[in-house]
Parts: structure tokens; C-alpha cells; sequence
């Protein structure tokens, strides 16, 4: 994840306590602190999944236009769905995993037409979306040997991925069967556990504080409501794509012998 998204209230301070992999979208600062997550990762004492989200960034139509231009001079397949892949972190975590991760799960998600598409504020009003997702296991002893057939496997498999969401947006489906996950049972005990601890601890809290009984105590309440309100939507901006940086994407030179240009491209999420 950016660097930055670990000060994002509550969002970004779970990921930092999940031990989230914070990067500055620069190889040489963030070359080694990739290599030495994944390293950890080796003697990790419990069962764990790594999240790669290889286009770099999130995904808006500004950006998808400038990775068109950009395949479009490089002689390279145009996509038309997703952004065109950085495979210099999914090589570097292909090449320390190996040895004790047995698969790389390829994850494609689309939201069908019939369903708005998942929000925060429609997360925080508990409003549901549907969303498809479609799954395909590799083997890890079946990638390439090399770096630079591992990244070609990943621009290939991006390249499928852009021909199943063009038969997403066609039949609205993926075309294989359904399979409702339901709601995991062991998801909902953990949240009311949570929000049942942090109703008591904050009623506890008021009564020992005694700060709803006098006016200091309720402008304190006010104010610290105020700040959590300010803080939720600083959160919600943030995960509008439309808002997401840019970023850089190495320059690439046409076929025909031309100059090279840059552009920037970014994730979909």
C-alpha cells in the first residue's frame, strides 16, 4: 500500500497494525523494504495471504485512456478493462516466495450492472452491493524460472483478465456458475465481539469520567464527535478514485522508431 494510506483514520491504522507492506512508489527506497517484508513472511508463525495489487494504483478512466496511449506506443496489447501491469514488485515477491508459497490465486472483481458499485458511505450507511469474483489457481512450481518470463507471465495474465471482463460486461457474468459465499459466520462474531467491547468500554468510560454530566464534559463529547465526523470524511474522499495520484510509468518507445513518451497508469480497485 502507499506509504501515506497507513495515516488514514481507522482504515489505514489497521493496516499498519496488520503489518501491511507501505511502499513510496520509488524501486530504489522501496526495492528493499519489499525484499525484506517477504523475507519475514518465510518464518511467519501462523498461516497468512499476501495481496498484490499489480496495475499500482487505483483505477479512474483518466488513467485507463493514458495506459492505452501508452500500450498503443509501446506496440503492445491496448487494454480496454484493466491498467497495464508493474511487475517489478510481483517478480521480487515471486522470487522470495517460491520455496514456501504453493499458489498464486488471480483474482478478477466486476460489479454487474443491476448493483451500485460498493462505496465507503454506502458501507458506513450498511447499504450492500453485489459483486462478482472471479478466481483462477496457479500452481507456484508452474511459473518461469527466469524474472523476465515471470513478468510476462503477469502481463499475459492481464491480458486474459481484460478479455474475461470484456465477457463480464457483455453477459454481466463471467459465464461460469454462480456460487453464493453467504456471510461468513466467524466475520460477524468477531465484529459484535468488537462492537459489543467497545459500547461497554466507552459507556464505562462516560460514567467514570462523569463527562455527559456537566458542560465542559458535553463540549468535550461534542468536539471529539466533530473530530471523528472530519476524520470519516477525510476517509471517504480518499477512496474516490477520481482523487487517487497518479503515477509515473517508465517511458516506452513506439515501434516505428519515434521519440519516447511518458504517461501513468494506475490500479483498479
Amino acid at each position: 500500500m502507499k506509504k501515506s494510506s497507513k495515516l488514514l483514520p481507522v482504515i489505514g491504522w489497521s493496516m499498519w497494525f496488520s503489518e501491511y507492506l507501505f511502499l513510496e512508489r520509488s524501486w530504489a527506497k522501496d526495492e528493499n523494504t519489499l525484499k525484506a517484508g517477504l523475507q519475514r513472511l518465510r518464518d511467519f508463525p501462523r498461516p497468512f495471504w499476501l495481496a498484490l495489487f499489480v496495475e499500482g494504483t487505483r483505477f479512474t478512466q483518466a488513467k485507463l485512456l493514458a495506459a492505452q496511449e501508452y500500450a498503443a506506443s509501446a506496440g503492445i496489447p491496448v487494454p480496454r478493462n484493466v491498467l497495464i501491469p508493474r511487475t517489478k514488485g510481483f517478480v521480487t515477491a515471486v522470487s522470495h516466495m517460491r520455496t514456501f508459497v504453493p499458489a498464486i490465486y488471480d483474482v478478477t472483481v466486476a460489479i454487474p450492472k443491476t448493483s451500485p458499485a460498493p462505496t465507503m458511505i454506502r458501507l458506513f450507511k450498511g447499504q450492500p452491493s453485489v459483486v462478482h469474483v472471479h478466481l483462477k489457481r496457479h500452481l507456484m512450481k508452474d511459473l518461469p524460472e527466469t524474472d523476465d518470463a515471470v513478468a510476462q507471465w503477469c502481463r499475459d495474465a492481464f491480458v486474459a483478465k481484460d478479455k474475461l471482463l470484456d465477457k463480464h460486461v457483455a453477459e454481466d457474468s463471467f459465464g461460469e456458475q454462480l456460487q453464493d459465499t453467504g456471510r461468513p459466520v466467524k466475520s460477524l462474531l468477531v465484529v459484535v465481539s468488537w462492537a459489543i467491547l467497545l459500547i461497554f468500554g466507552a459507556m464505562k468510560l462516560f460514567q467514570w469520567s462523569s463527562l455527559l454530566s456537566s458542560w465542559k464534559g458535553l463540549t468535550f463529547s461534542a468536539v471529539a464527535l466533530a473530530i471523528v465526523m472530519v476524520l470519516m470524511q477525510i476517509l471517504i474522499q480518499f477512496s474516490q478514485s477520481e482523487r487517487s495520484t497518479p503515477a509515473k510509468v517508465a517511458p516506452g518507445k513506439p515501434k516505428n522508431g519515434g521519440e519516447t513518451s511518458g504517461t501513468r497508469e494506475d490500479k483498479r480497485q
